[in-house]
C-alpha cells in the first residue's frame, strides 16, 4: 500500500520528469515520450518510471538511450526538486505497454 508521502513524491517526480522529457523530445521531431506512472519505494530511494513512447516501433531503442543517460536525467531532476527532496531517488525506466495491451484486447473482441 502506497503511503501519502510516496504518492506526493510520485506525483512530483512525474511532473518534473515529464517536463524534462518534453524539453528533450522537442529537439527530435516525430518522437513523443510521456511518463505514465512513477512508483517510489517505501524508503524513497528508488523510483520506477514507466514510459509511454510513440512510435512504438522505436520504443526499445529510445529506452536504451534513456537508460544510458540516466545520470544526466537524475542530475536535472535533482536540480528541479532540490528544495522539496533532500535526496533524489535512483531512477529505473521501463516501457509501459498497457495501451498496447488494451488495444490488443479490443482487437480480439472485435474479431
Amino acid at each position: 500500500m502506497e503511503t501519502t508521502r510516496q504518492a506526493k513524491i510520485s506525483r512530483l517526480l512525474q511532473k518534473e520528469l515529464s517536463e524534462i522529457f518534453r524539453m528533450q523530445t522537442a529537439k527530435t521531431h516525430g518522437i513523443l515520450v510521456s511518463i505514465s506512472a512513477v512508483r517510489v519505494s517505501p524508503d524513497l530511494s528508488v523510483a520506477r518510471v514507466y514510459l509511454s513512447i510513440f512510435p512504438t516501433g522505436k520504443s526499445q531503442e529510445i529506452l536504451e538511450g534513456i537508460t544510458r543517460s540516466v545520470k544526466t536525467i537524475r542530475y536535472e531532476l535533482a536540480q528541479k526538486v532540490r528544495f522539496q527532496l533532500r535526496k533524489c531517488p535512483e531512477l529505473s525506466f521501463f516501457i509501459d505497454d498497457s495501451l498496447d495491451y488494451i488495444e490488443n484486447i479490443d482487437r480480439l473482441l472485435q474479431e
